[in-house]
């Protein structure tokens, strides 16, 4: 008998012992994968060095015939009050105040590769992955015919009289109908591993500040710089800028789109049996 898993009879009387069990049409369930995600990357932000004066009353003073003065941080700067490049006050530049407006380059952004990570465990596989269960059937004993071969009843309704054999084979004469059943299933199925993509949408602010005097104390202003554009501000003609300092605010380290996780390969069929029946 051959015929749905779940509508498997039970040997008849006249063949009462189960001899074999076995499976066809194989089905190819896709595996169940793990959703990949991505943990966040890690962020740095390092400060600009690049702070400079513009004769220029207007942002961001870059108009053709205006006069850029360097006040640039020291190189390593970590933030602290430093009056390096300190431009004085009422200082001229082609007959104007050097100082009318103050550039700070944005800060730079850098960030470390995501690590890939699985999201959700895996669900519990349920492999039952066959269209077709085929039983055989075994009487206690046959009764010797005339000829010297074996006589079998006659099947009931829904078996079919075969012979068997292992692996595969072609069938003898007089047995027409083949059929080939499966024991075992062994599993090549996968899941590609999972991975990142590059970090996006890293940023970071700071808190700059400029000041009149070289001690940090006597402020001329201060704002947030983000690390997308350069800031600029317009300061009063001809203001003396004596140092600087800075403090980072916030920063964003961004993202990573995460890939893989996918199902790959197939199940195979093992460990074959041939049935010829009598048509």
């Amino acid at each position: 008998w051959s015929g749905p898993p779940e509508a498997a009879p039970d040997c008849p009387a006249d063949a009462p012992t189960l001899g074999y069990e076995g499976f066809a049409d194989l089905q190819q369930p896709p595996k169940e994968c793990a959703a990949c995600a991505c943990d966040p990357p890690e962020a740095s932000c390092a400060l600009p060095a690049d702070w400079a004066a513009s004769s220029s009353s207007a942002c961001p003073g870059d108009e053709p015939g205006t006069v850029a003065t360097s006040f640039a941080a020291p190189d390593g700067w970590d933030g602290a009050c430093t009056a390096a490049n300190a431009i004085p006050a009422d200082q001229l530049c082609n007959g104007e105040p050097c100082v009318q407006s103050l550039t700070i380059a944005a800060p730079s952004v850098t960030t470390s590769a995501c690590t890939p990570r699985v999201d959700v465990p895996p669900p519990v596989p349920r492999l039952d992955p066959w269209g077709t269960r085929a039983i055989a059937c075994l009487a206690g004993a046959y009764t010797p015919c005339n000829d010297a071969t074996a006589c079998v009843p006659a099947a009931p309704s829904g078996f079919q009289t075969c012979v068997f054999h292992e692996g595969e084979a072609d069938c003898p004469e007089g047995y027409a109908f083949k059929r080939t059943f499966f024991k075992d299933v062994i599993d090549n199925r996968d899941c590609t591993p999972c991975g990142c993509g590059d970090p996006t949408g890293a940023s970071c602010t700071l808190m700059a500040s400029v000041y009149r005097d070289a001690a940090c104390t006597d402020l001329l202003a201060s704002n947030l710089v983000g690390s997308s554009v350069p800031f600029c501000v317009v300061t009063p003609p001809g203001v003396g800028l004596g140092s600087k300092s800075a403090t980072i605010a916030a920063v964003e380290p961004g993202a990573c789109s995460p890939h893989g996780g996918e199902p790959v390969g197939e199940l195979q069929p093992s460990t074959p049996s041939t049935f010829c029946c009598i048509a």
